[in-house]
């Protein structure tokens, strides 16, 4: 007996896995409204002036096997090669157990805005850990739930700033060693809101023309510097003073609040977050606790529920803050939630000793560089003046073969980056292991294995002044049992008092899912 022949694809995009009407639905409603097809429907609401004349032509449709097979086809012709570009986007490890139960988890990827604590507690206690590991890191008693990405971040500051500074003045310093997309945005945030952006040198500060001032550390050519200076000469003209940090540094180096700093910025991305091809990341922003009030974002606090438990909700800020843009200090969508989730994780899986374990390891690598390309007669300090030692970045003095050595690097498989004319940038990271150390001795002509003693040694490449002292992740959560197998059930623990769409439609609606 013969079957009857079907054209149903079981993984064609049109058979509606996706939340939608299904064609037998399509057809009840149409019919209900009297027209025979959505095409009739369409000529009958959409205005024809409007419409495209003819259909754009994609070709054949392809089932969704085929199309991913398709795009495979063409990922091949990319080159896969390894970053060393740094400027705030590093390679890192994203722990499976945090890979498959959060960032592949649809209780945690598809919750919505935690307005509703009821609903929330779970991922309120994520952020909590968050905003715990913020504070503590960056030495600053409050810290908000996160913010969209370092630049914005840096933005939000500024603006924040201008809202809390006692000075008058509507200029604002931008210290001429933070990342060139961090100036960039600065400037654009700025223009339209008035404010003069005077970019230079810390040594150009003059603290009684600014509201504020804001610094890179380390810097974008890997300089380090003790800010503290600058901090109160701020503070004697009323002024703020912002510091962007990169978190992981901060496990070895002098924290922002110890400088002085009132309010500090940065990335969380390579705790744990992939680079994703430049984002999406989650920033991080802390405070004075006498700003609190004046922080954009979101910000978690604890409660005591009807029953006398702890419970947690959004704190200091009401939802009609964000949405009514005449009294918000920033929109609610300024905020990465699942990625801050993750970073928490990552703090949380690794503890300060692990954390400090994985800093450790990145500065002893990158001075084992040094020491090779050293030995090969090149100098490798940020020669700007801006800054003695460094923590994960090499300012190269290469002359007139900056274009050769970028080119023998592409050779062995990195990318480095280009500083003015006649230097380059090499930034390591948590993913850096000898076989890429090797290959940019080779491309530079450095003898492979050259400073390795040095790896092994407890020198550090920054002055003493800036070490670390103060503890950080003291908090009983950030030192539990870390096998994946209890990691695994703490998250599914917190996931198991959140609502999302792996249990129930959420009879809300916002444009605020996506960064949840």
């Amino acid at each position: 007996m013969a079957f009857k022949a079907t054209t149903y694809q079981p993984y064609d995009f049109a058979n509606r896995r996706h939340i939608g009407p299904s064609p037998s639905e399509m057809d009840a409603m149409l019919h209900r409204l009297g027209v025979p097809d959505l095409e009739t429907l369409l000529g009958q609401t959409v205005p024809a002036s409007i419409r495209q004349a003819e259909p754009l032509d994609f070709g054949e449709p392809l089932s969704e096997q085929a199309f991913l097979a398709h795009m495979r086809e063409i990922a091949t012709e990319n080159s896969v090669v390894t970053s060393l570009i740094g400027q705030g986007y590093h390679g890192t490890v994203t722990p499976p157990v945090i890979q498959r139960n959060v960032l592949e988890n649809p209780a945690w990827y598809t919750a919505y805005t935690p307005y509703q604590p009821e609903i929330s507690q779970g991922r309120l206690e994520a952020l909590l850990n968050f905003q715990t590991m913020v504070s503590d890191l960056t030495g600053l008693e409050i810290a908000n739930a996160s913010l969209l990405d370092e630049s914005t971040a840096a933005a939000e500051a500024m603006t924040m700033a201008q809202r809390v500074a006692k000075s008058k003045a509507m200029a604002f310093f931008v210290d001429e060693n933070c990342h060139p997309q961090n100036i960039a945005v600065l400037r654009t945030r700025a223009e339209p809101l008035g404010i003069e952006v005077i970019v230079g040198p810390p040594e150009a500060l003059q603290p009684e023309q600014v509201f504020g001032a804001i610094f890179q550390y380390p810097g974008t050519r890997g300089g380090l510097r003790d800010f503290s200076a600058e901090m109160e000469a701020l503070h004697e003209h009323r002024a703020v003073g912002i510091v962007i940090a990169d978190p992981l540094a901060l496990c070895l180096l002098k924290a922002p609040g110890e400088m002085g700093a009132d309010i500090a910025v940065g990335s969380t991305q390579r705790f744990g977050i992939p680079i994703g091809y430049g984002g999406p990341h989650a920033a991080y922003m802390s405070c004075r606790d006498a700003f609190k009030r004046a922080m954009p974002g979101r910000l978690v606090g604890v409660s005591i529920d009807s029953h006398g438990n702890r419970a947690y909700r959004l704190s200091l800020q009401t939802r009609e803050q964000h949405i009514r843009r005449e009294k918000a200090t920033s929109n609610v969508c300024t905020a990465q939630a699942l990625l801050a989730v993750m970073a928490s994780f990552y703090a949380v899986f690794h503890g300060p000793e692990g954390l400090r374990a994985i800093a450790q390891r990145v500065h002893q690598n990158t001075l084992r560089l040094a020491r090779g390309l050293e030995a090969a007669g090149f100098t490798t300090g940020d020669s700007s003046g801006n800054g003695d030692g460094f923590f994960d970045t090499l300012c190269v003095s290469v002359g007139d073969r900056q274009a050769a050595l970028l080119q023998a690097a592409l050779d062995e498989g990195i990318n480095l980056r280009a500083i003015g004319a006649d230097h380059l940038g090499i930034t390591l990271d948590e993913t850096t292991g000898e076989a890429t150390i090797d290959a940019v001795l080779r491309a530079f002509g450095a003898a492979e294995g050259a400073g390795a003693a040095a790896a092994q040694a407890d020198e550090v490449r920054f002055p003493d002044a800036l070490v670390r002292r103060s503890s950080y992740l003291d908090h009983e959560i950030f030192h539990m049992n870390r096998s994946e197998t209890e990691m695994m059930r703490y998250m599914r623990r917190l996931s198991d008092r959140d609502l999302a769409l792996d249990r129930a439609m959420i009879p809300l609606g916002s444009c605020t899912m996506k960064l949840n």
